[in-house]
């Protein structure tokens, strides 16, 4: 009989437990639910005929899913080209972006000179200034090096580093036993090897971070290209989803058709890189 109590005491913490996890999954179950409802209502659309994007009350499934639509927006302007193009600018940034980030991260992290903790404050202070107080210096810069309406201003600045990537660089750069480096320099490795053949296998999490998002801003970038580009065949997508809604404002089917498109990649490439994704934004913020 004494043993009823601690049973009783036993099943009582169970139930417990399971409603509180029933209670998270249904509070995320419901969050998830408002966030892919936008989500789920564009591709239905994108699916539909004219006429039925605009029946009341509105259909969630539509009647007969046209897959033409999708076929249709390729011929009525030139996505395959708006493509092109974007890839182009953002395979040069994500380059730039990581050679940059990696070996300015590497002189912060892992190399000690006169300055070095002066010169990274500085760095981080330069996250603090907003996007419009640079935007009309830069355009300055690159109006008088005849950069205008080609591709250069959208990818160049990344070669000199973004100080969000160097800052999240530089943290994973310290989880790193140091002792990596004394053993390579030891053995006649310079500084430049222990960053290529040491450390950089190293730091794959925390590079593959730094290009989902340089991948995910540069693909959606919408201000960079409307200021410095000018000329249809140098469009990129998101410019060319601008192009295309002009004459096509009332054929909501095929505007959802163009945004699925578009995000497509986007979505592809955070299922696909996800888990290191994840593994480079926790392991850069386990020290420093």
């Amino acid at each position: 009989m004494s043993s009823y109590p601690a049973r009783k005491t036993f099943t009582s913490i169970r139930l417990v437990n399971f409603l509180e996890k029933a209670i998270v999954y249904a509070i995320l179950l419901a969050g998830t639910l408002v966030i892919l409802t936008p989500f789920w209502w564009m591709v239905t659309t994108s699916l539909k005929t004219p006429a039925e994007v605009f029946t009341f009350p509105p259909t969630f499934l539509p009647h007969k899913i046209i897959w033409k639509n999708y076929v249709d927006i390729f011929q009525k302007a030139p996505f395959l080209l708006y493509f092109r193009n974007t890839i182009y600018v953002v395979l040069l940034d994500m380059i730039g972006t990581l050679l940059s980030a990696s070996l300015v991260g590497f002189a912060f992290a892992r190399l000690r000179w006169r300055g070095r903790d002066l010169l990274f404050l500085i760095t981080l202070a330069t996250m603090m200034l907003p996007g419009a107080v640079i935007l009309i210096p830069r355009y300055l810069i690159f109006k008088e090096l005849h950069w205008l309406d080609s591709f250069r201003p959208l990818w160049v600045p990344s070669f000199f580093g973004y100080a969000f990537f160097i800052f999240l660089m530089r943290q994973f750069y310290t989880t790193i036993p140091f002792d990596l480096d004394d053993a390579a320099l030891i053995d006649g490795c310079s500084h430049f090897g222990v960053w290529w053949r040491i450390l950089l296998p190293l730091t794959r999490p925390a590079m593959a971070a730094c290009a989902i998002f340089t991948f995910n801003a540069t693909w959606n970038d919408f201000l960079g290209p409307i200021i410095y580009l000018s000329s249809q065949d140098k469009l990129t997508l998101a410019l060319g989803l601008l192009n295309f809604r002009g004459p096509h404002t009332t054929d909501w089917h095929y505007l959802m058709a163009s945004s699925v498109v578009a995000m497509m990649p986007v979505i592809l490439l955070y299922f696909f890189a996800q888990k290191y994704f994840i593994q480079g934004v926790v392991f850069t913020g386990v020290k420093g």
